[in-house]
């Protein structure tokens, strides 16, 4: 196969072998190229720096800086590829908002999917305007909080290999269009909140304080991934609240909180290897710097802690044998995933991370299909408290 590059002159690369080095990243496959340039050898080492090449639906980016010649080639989803199509001029909007990323938003959304769920009346399928409501405040929510994050974080991003092309750290959007995008945001997930009662509006608004202190904590502490996880699962919460008109069953969804906690302090953790080294030289802070090669020890500790908290949120809410199912499955899939992980290979760490959406999902289809089954004659009327 034969690629055409422009840079100045035609540089016809004849040669292009293919890797089987394939890595899923937000639904993305990155695989690994290696460009030969027959023809000129002498152009060949200045042409590593960077190579773009208009492939549709292949973009190669950059290289890889542990092989020389390798390039990475994202394989783009037609959500990106659809992305990609819009100006010019909205990219740095989308790229400040991680629109083109959906895992951090789906481990936003899944604990508001599980408390909805478990609110939700035997034999019920949940509201299915409760579930769009809450598709859209986790997308603006999430977007809001990776823009606070990336314009608190912007000296930190600029030195980092893995953050330093970002909108805000590049400088492709400059600091007041962060913060209009950010109003934005924060004013759409606002409309999303004010269409819930009163109390639930209230229980919404308050995680602000989480979102706006989550970016300052990897300043201060080894452990910033417990306060993302108090802000990640806050749903956990408002799903139950927005279900019931304002009120908390909180034998319920207090360990449900824990659990997406336990949950966030897994996933998380394995994120944040990705960057131990660099964080190290940065002087950031991180649970993975925490625990450094005792890890996997301690994401056992918490993938225990989060099994055992929805153990107890099942028999508080008389789940049924679904729900356990989901559990048991989702048991082994960690373990398993505990068992293979490598925190020295940064792809590995990015495929463990995103596995854990698909864990989100099994534990919120074996809530709701717990619940279509459950008898309302065996259900007790919860007693609730604020």
């Amino acid at each position: 196969m034969a690629l055409v590059a422009s840079r100045q002159s035609m540089l016809f690369l004849s040669r292009v072998s293919l890797f089987r080095n394939s890595l899923n990243c937000n639904g993305v496959r990155v695989v690994q190229y290696c460009i030969h340039n027959s023809n000129n050898p002498k152009v060949e080492k200045s042409e590593r720096k960077r190579v773009v090449f208009d492939l549709k639906p292949l973009v190669i980016e950059k290289k890889n800086p542990n092989a020389p010649n390798k390039y990475e080639v994202k394989v783009l989803t037609d959500w990106q590829k659809f992305l990609k199509s819009l100006p010019k001029p909205l990219h740095p909007y989308i790229d400040a908002s991680r629109l083109d990323k959906p895992t951090g938003t789906l481990l936003l959304l899944w604990p508001c999917y599980w408390s909805v769920a478990l609110a939700t009346k035997a034999e019920s399928f949940p509201d299915p305007s409760l579930i769009a409501l809450f598709g859209l405040g986790a997308v603006f929510m999430r977007s809001a909080g990776v823009i606070v994050n990336d314009l608190l974080d912007k000296e930190f991003d600029k030195q980092h290999p893995r953050t330093k092309d970002r909108a805000i750290a590049s400088g492709a959007l400059s600091r007041t269009d962060a913060l209009m995008l950010l109003s934005g945001h924060l004013g759409a997930a606002l409309l999303v909140a004010l269409q819930f009662d009163f109390n639930t509006i209230l229980l919404t608004t308050s995680s602000l304080g989480l979102v706006f202190t989550y970016p300052l904590m990897k300043r201060i502490t080894y452990w910033p991934q417990l306060v993302l996880g108090m802000t990640f699962n806050w749903g956990a919460l408002v799903g139950w609240s927005a279900v019931t008109g304002g009120q908390l069953y909180l034998p319920a969804v207090l360990p449900l909180y824990a659990a997406g906690i336990c949950w966030t302090l897994v996933y998380d953790t394995i994120y944040a290897h990705q960057d131990r080294e660099d964080d190290l030289k940065l002087g950031v802070k991180s649970t993975a710097i925490r625990f450094g090669d005792s890890t996997k020890k301690w994401l056992a500790c918490f993938s225990a802690g989060m099994i055992s908290n929805l153990v107890l949120v099942g028999v508080n809410t008389q789940q049924t044998w679904p729900y356990y199912l989901a559990l048991l499955g989702i048991s082994a899939e960690l373990g398993n995933m505990i068992y293979k992980l490598n925190i020295n290979d940064k792809k590995d760490c990015w495929n463990k991370f995103a596995k854990n959406t698909y864990i989100g999902f099994y534990i919120c289809a074996g809530i709701i299909v717990s619940t279509m089954i459950k008898k309302k004659d065996k259900t007790t009327e919860k007693k609730s408290e604020v």
